[in-house]
């Protein structure tokens, strides 16, 4: 078993497997999905099959991938391209679990130059679905991570 990277404890969601698993020894997939949930018996997502799985390859920085499940060799996590955020990246999730992908996504997705006017964006849109002191958390986390990397 691999170590963790030490950039995913702070790129990552805090259910993602990549807090706790190294390379290959979890799959990647490109979005959220239902069977897809976190377990909090494991402490992260997993496939139904109970194989580790991270829903944003452009926060692990991984292609989408069966690494664990059909042992799909690692991209060279040193030289390659991080993955860009997909389109279904930037659909508000029904999740709280995922708003933070959801909030990276968008920062990856905008020239610097409009960064703020994105986040009071973002502040708005998810304060519709969610209760405003949790977005204030997160997008908090977030920008403290995404403004660091930039």
């Amino acid at each position: 078993m691999a170590e963790p990277l030490q950039r995913w404890c702070d790129e990552t969601c805090g259910i993602c497997p990549g807090q706790v698993l190294g390379p290959g020894d979890f799959d990647v997939v490109a979005r959220p999905r239902t069977e897809l949930a976190y377990r909090p018996q494991l402490g992260w997502r997993a496939t139904p099959s109970g194989v580790p799985v991270c829903v944003h390859p452009f926060r692990v920085g991984m292609p989408p991938g069966a690494y664990a499940s059909a042992g799909r060799p690692l991209p060279n996590l040193h030289t390659e391209a991080v993955p860009a955020p997909p389109p279904e990246a930037l659909i508000l999730p029904e999740a709280l679990d995922d708003l933070s992908g959801w909030m990276v996504a968008h920062l990856r997705s905008t020239d610097r130059d409009e960064m703020f006017s994105v986040v009071a964006q973002l502040e708005r849109e998810a304060g519709e679905r969610f209760a405003p002191g949790e977005v204030v958390t997160v997008l908090r986390r977030v920008l403290s991570v995404e403004l660091a990397r930039s």
